[in-house]
């Protein structure tokens, strides 16, 4: 008997849609899966909005060792899913068993490591300043400060991570974590996905007895449906991985609100690499191939896929460039998640097709699913590149513009004509990073991450990562997407002056009864 039903869950309580009627569709047959799903009504958005917001107080005040018993119990549900999650994911996405087994991994690590946090307690910044009415010419007041969760949070699941970065994934879980009741915008293309993981949490939040507001999942393929979720009052935040257009969607539709709210978008991102002198001479095909072999990571669909490769002409350069072009001429075609991804995709490289002196060649098309794409290199000047912003802008998919440099000056042109990315990949041997700091120091200002001689893909999910970036690749750059610092996002800091000793939070009374590290009288204790 199959564990979807084609449910959402509306603060505890599984139920059908009401609007339109989709399916999802699957990745590499193009067949239409079973059950079928309904847009969520306003009526549902509402009462899902309205409970989270209900649940708010309860579940901000909750201990942390009851937010971090939901996290580890998530996490064990997903576990205990088994082969059911794993094929269900496979079928909706065409990820490969192996692929989802190491994303579940991750997730459940997430939701470790935020239970951890939990736990540990420091994360709420506690900084106490103790008054002195003696002080002259003015008393000193009593102040104290600590971080408070802002209130429900509209999480949108992402298409490429179904895990990772959906129903449980990172956004959810920092949330969860910061005492944020979340309502989930489950993605179109891995509806059943979304609602086994939807399952787990629910249950988990009914056995554990928090308020049934606490998590709400909703379904819907529709550009409406989020934007009313986003739109909505109760709703405090906003958490999005995707498209440049959604995100940019979603950021307009809160700014517009009576009461604007933030929201933390990740976007697209080209990942620029850069090969300097030395390293293209002393082992540019090497560079070439584990360029390559990043690109080309499950067709592409990571939000750090390098999409553009720069260097200076010289010594090596023709090495490279041939290595390039072998290993993308000799890679086979590919199924997507989606089939909106592979449109997106062909619609991209038409317009960069159409760009003069643009050169694309393609690898081998070798599958027959229905969401395939093929890998490509695309060939542009130095000149091109300055003169259209397109060829700076993301290609989603296993595509790589390779540009040649005149000299250093043309490569910095290059470099300070770029927008925001996620990372910037620099290879450089002997003394290259020294002759060339002005080209590292213009790409720091450009990213959020900074590789050394490695890859943009592979993210680790540690408190020191950056997963964001200057504005297009996130809408706020001062935030991480990735780690535990990713609860920052959904906090706001509140101090209490001169308030009763007894009535203070627990974590900023003068005994400090949950042991936790905090910032007293100008140092750490």
């Amino acid at each position: 008997m199959s564990l979807v039903s084609g449910q959402h869950f509306v603060a505890g309580s599984g139920e059908f849609g009401r609007g339109e009627l989709f399916t999802a569709i699957d990745a590499s047959s193009g067949a239409a899966l079973a059950p079928d799903y309904r847009e969520a009504s306003d009526e549902q958005i509402d009462r899902a909005c309205a409970a989270a917001a209900t649940a708010t107080t309860a579940f901000a005040g909750s201990p942390a060792r009851a937010r971090a018993n939901l996290l580890r119990a998530i996490g064990d549900g997903l576990v205990a899913l088994g082969d059911t999650l794993v094929a269900r994911v496979t079928s909706e996405t065409a990820l490969p068993a192996a692929r989802v087994l190491a994303e579940r991994g991750r997730t459940v690590l997430q939701l470790q490591q935020f239970a951890d946090l939990l736990e540990e307690g420091s994360w709420v910044d506690a900084a106490i300043d103790h008054g002195d009415r003696a002080r002259q010419p003015q008393a000193k007041p009593d102040v104290r400060r600590m971080l408070l969760p802002l209130g429900p949070v509209a999480v949108f699941g992402a298409s490429n991570f179904p895990l990772a970065y959906s129903v449980a994934g990172g956004d959810t879980a920092s949330a969860l974590a910061a005492g944020c009741p979340v309502v989930v915008k489950a993605h179109p293309a891995h509806p059943g996905s979304s609602e086994l993981v939807g399952a787990v949490i629910t249950a988990a939040v009914a056995r554990l007895q928090l308020p049934a507001g606490t998590f709400s999942l909703l379904h819907g393929r529709t550009h409406a449906t989020g934007a009313k979720l986003v739109a909505h009052a109760a709703i405090a935040a906003v958490g999005f991985t995707g498209s440049h257009q959604g995100g940019r969607a979603l950021l307009d539709v809160a700014a517009q609100r009576a009461q604007p709210i933030p929201v933390f978008a990740e976007m697209g991102s080209v990942n620029p690499v850069v090969v300097l002198p030395q390293a293209l001479r002393t082992r540019g095909p090497a560079i070439a191939e584990q360029l390559v072999a990043s690109a080309l990571l499950a067709q592409g669909q990571f939000c750090t896929s390098p999409g553009l490769v720069a260097w200076i002409d010289g010594p090596g350069a023709h090495e490279f460039a041939a290595m390039l072009g072998q290993q993308l001429g000799a890679a086979n075609s590919g199924p997507t998640v989606h089939t909106s991804i592979r449109a997106g995709f062909e619609r991209a490289l038409a317009e960069v097709g159409t760009l003069p002196g643009v050169i694309a060649a393609t690898g081998q098309k070798t599958s027959t699913a229905a969401t395939a794409v093929c890998p490509t290199l695309l060939t542009a000047t130095a000149a091109m590149v300055l003169r259209h912003a397109r060829l700076r802008s993301e290609i989603y998919g296993p595509a790589v513009l390779a540009v040649a440099c005149r000299d250093a000056d043309e490569l910095h042109a290059v470099v300070q004509s770029m927008h925001g990315h996620l990372t910037a990949t620099v290879h450089g041997s002997d003394d290259d990073f020294v002759r060339h700091e002005r080209i590292t120091a213009g790409l720091r200002q450009r990213v959020g991450r900074l590789i050394a001689n490695g890859v943009p893909t592979g993210v680790e999910v540690c408190r020191s990562m950056v997963h964001g970036g200057p504005y297009p690749a996130a809408t706020d750059a001062r935030f991480s997407a990735v780690g535990t610092t990713s609860i920052q996002r959904w906090v706001r800091p509140a101090a209490w002056q001169d308030w009763p000793h007894e009535l203070l939070p627990l974590e900023l009374r003068d005994d400090n009864p949950l042991g936790i590290r905090r910032y007293v009288d100008g140092k750490f204790r």
